[in-house]
């Protein structure tokens, strides 16, 4: 029969004492912990730091104390010493009394949650560091029940991988489809019949006089500024042949002004008027407005800053795989402004902007600006205005603008049922692990 007792997890683990300035020479030559992934991987880096430092060495358990409970933490499996910042922290334990396996798990439940609300101010929401950690009581129960519950889950979390992976599959799918649509969209093959039933839809060429005509209007009456004219677009750039009545067209030609990058003020704890953007409101390609901070400081209402519906915010850096991934807004003017992250284009009255965004987020358009990003190696690589200014677009008639929005929104239907069918697949197994979890941790 299984026995559990109350401890303090300081009774079986300990901390490694001893903080040290980055510069102390201790640390001289080591490398140092730049992240631990949620699967609990280390990444070792030769970064220079300015903060605190500690140090790990090999074997020891070492945690974040910012994100223990997703799973960022681990074993350090090197065979040589580095360095982390004070936001780690690393332990030795008592391997006769803890498998380290069974707390790993144990520091992921819903159970060593409960317990940091109980026993931590701030509860999970704080950076848990060894005083919180090494003080908090729980039910530990003897050496070879522990060992009996790590091979239960590890037999458990053998077939929860494959469904993950299932998953992950489908999901991936799920985008290229996503991809391929708008892709053939912007090719005119989702609109072949209804070209055969208008054919004598006023041709794209015509909407380009009109927007020059439209765009010289508001300059001579002070309203934009006048654009520098880009080369004309050769045949060699062309990626794709496109129907009749369409034009290749550069973005500067279909927006009213240059974009502008957003701007960056330090963000506040607290509710205040201005509410600015986090990079996470537009990643998905579709407008989210919960993804918010707040700034202490007044913006002007003509400032440039504030959204208004219809303005297309694309952003100027993230990871490669977002880098340039755009978001039509659709909300309330001066409810947001954007951060220095992203810039943001007004098209033209005489475009569909909802095709222009569909456009942006096509396979062509999504890799053009993945292969001109500067720092493309780099995390954060960045486009800039030029970049953004000098994207083809294949441009159809006004009227094939509309019926395209209305085709792709019609099939991705059909996608977003697709979308929530999986995602709640991966919610269920997620509460599979978390079942798993509260079996193993209840007594």
């Amino acid at each position: 029969m299984s026995k559990w007792k109350k401890v303090r997890i300081g009774e079986f683990l300990f901390e490694r004492k001893g903080r040290y300035k980055p510069d102390d020479k201790a640390l001289s030559g080591l490398k140092r912990l730049e992240k631990i992934d949620f699967s609990g991987r280390f990444y070792i880096a030769d970064k220079p730091s300015n903060t605190g430092m500690i140090l790990i060495k090999p074997g020891d358990f070492v945690i974040s104390g910012i994100n223990v409970s997703k799973g960022a933490m681990g074993i350090y499996a090197g065979t040589e010493n580095i360095t982390a910042t004070i936001h780690y922290s690393s332990y030795t334990f008592d391997k006769k009394n803890l498998n380290v396996e069974y707390f790993k798990r144990f520091l992921k439940s819903t159970e060593f949650v409960r317990l940091l609300k109980e026993q931590v101010k701030g509860g999970i929401k704080t950076e848990i560091k060894p005083k919180h950690l090494l003080s908090l009581e729980i039910n530990l129960p003897d050496i070879e029940t522990q060992n009996l519950i790590v091979k239960h889950f590890q037999s458990c979390e053998d077939e929860i991988s494959d469904l993950y992976s299932e998953i992950t599959h489908q999901q991936t799918l799920l985008k290229k489809l996503r991809q391929s649509i708008l892709q053939e969209a912007i090719e005119g093959k989702l609109t072949v019949n209804w070209r055969k039933k208008n054919p004598n839809a006023e041709p794209a060429s015509e909407l380009l006089k009109k927007i020059k005509t439209e765009k010289e209007k508001l300059i001579a009456e002070g309203k934009i500024k006048k654009q520098k004219p880009l080369p004309e677009i050769k045949e060699d750039e062309k990626p794709f042949d496109l129907p009749e009545r369409w034009v290749w067209t550069r973005l500067i030609d279909i927006i009213y002004e240059n974009p502008r990058n957003g701007y960056s003020a330090k963000p506040v704890d607290f509710p205040t008027k201005t509410k600015t953007l986090k990079l996470g409101a537009t990643t998905s390609g579709f407008f989210i407005d919960s993804e918010i901070k707040y700034i202490n400081e007044d913006i002007p209402l003509d400032s440039y800053l504030w959204l208004e519906p219809g303005d297309i915010l694309i952003q100027r850096s993230n990871s490669i795989d977002y880098v340039g991934i755009s978001a039509i807004f659709e909300g309330k003017s001066h409810e947001f402004i954007y951060p220095d992250l992203m810039m943001k284009i007004k098209p033209s009255g005489y475009i569909v902007k909802k095709y222009l965004h569909k456009a942006l987020l096509s396979t062509s358009i999504r890799e053009y600006f993945k292969s001109h990003a500067s720092g493309a190696q780099k995390s954060m690589p960045k486009i800039n205005q030029g970049i953004v200014s000098s994207t083809l677009i294949p441009l159809p008639p006004l009227v094939e603008q509309k019926a395209i929005v209305r085709k792709v929104e019609n099939i991705l239907t059909y996608y977003d049922q697709l979308e929530k069918q999986i995602n709640s697949s991966k919610e269920n197994n997620e509460q599979l692990v978390q079942a798993v979890l509260k079996e193993a941790f209840e007594e």
